[in-house]
């Protein structure tokens, strides 16, 4: 592994102003008006110097492209020195392309199955998903081999809930969005169930007491 770097420095690095550190990597949305445009930044993006060692993750739209930074090893995921440097060099091809890209459309999603044993219930989750474990934590998470789907992270409780397990889900959005995303959810008829862990994360619920976690990168340095 070359050069890992926390969170904050990330984010405090020149150039990286159009991308958001979120619980699986570096994300940063381009917004464009066709799908031609969508694909002509990303065969730019695909031309820049250095691909063969570390590639982003990309997602082409007709309305925009996703792109996604992570370094991953056998005992570490999460941002170095060569991320920087790729995300600068996708903002400076992306504005040659004239875009601009949009910190607040990104986020991902975790799911996360809870159980007072999770080794006991991770196998039933790897052979329906046909996921894998995941390198650096193999023991808490599973994760689609081709990048697909969101990953799953198994929390140990201390017991199961009435009536069996428990699974909710986790969104991860910039900080900057939380404030905006768990008002919009207490006006749709949500409530807070627990915000002790803020600003890493507030767990809300909706009138059926599904809950669903808001999720920040705040705090977890």
């Amino acid at each position: 592994m070359t050069d890992p770097i926390r969170v904050k420095q990330f984010h405090d690095s020149e150039g990286t102003e159009d991308w958001r550190v979120l619980g699986d990597g570096a994300h940063a949305y381009f917004p464009t008006d066709s799908f031609a445009a969508s694909a002509r930044l990303v065969q730019a993006i695909a031309e820049l110097p250095g691909l063969d060692d570390h590639q982003p993750d990309v997602d082409l739209r007709h309305d925009g492209v996703t792109v996604r930074l992570v370094t991953t090893t056998d005992n570490y995921m999460g941002m170095t020195k060569g991320d920087v440097e790729l995300a600068r060099q996708i903002s400076r091809v992306a504005r040659v392309h004239g875009l601009s890209a949009d910190p607040a459309a990104v986020q991902s999603f975790l799911v996360i199955p809870g159980a007072p044993d999770t080794a006991e219930v991770m196998p039933f989750w790897r052979a329906i998903l046909g996921y894998e474990p995941r390198a650096d934590s193999p023991v808490e998470d599973l994760v689609d081999p081709r990048d697909r789907g969101p990953g799953f992270w198994f929390e140990r409780m201390d017991e199961s809930r009435q009536g069996g397990g428990a699974i909710h889900v986790a969104v991860w959005v910039p900080y900057e969005q939380a404030e905006a995303r768990i008002a919009a959810a207490l006006a749709a008829g949500g409530h807070m169930v627990r915000d002790e862990f803020a600003p890493a994360w507030w767990t809300l619920a909706d009138a059926a007491g599904n809950e669903a976690d808001i999720a920040t990168t705040m705090s977890r340095d």
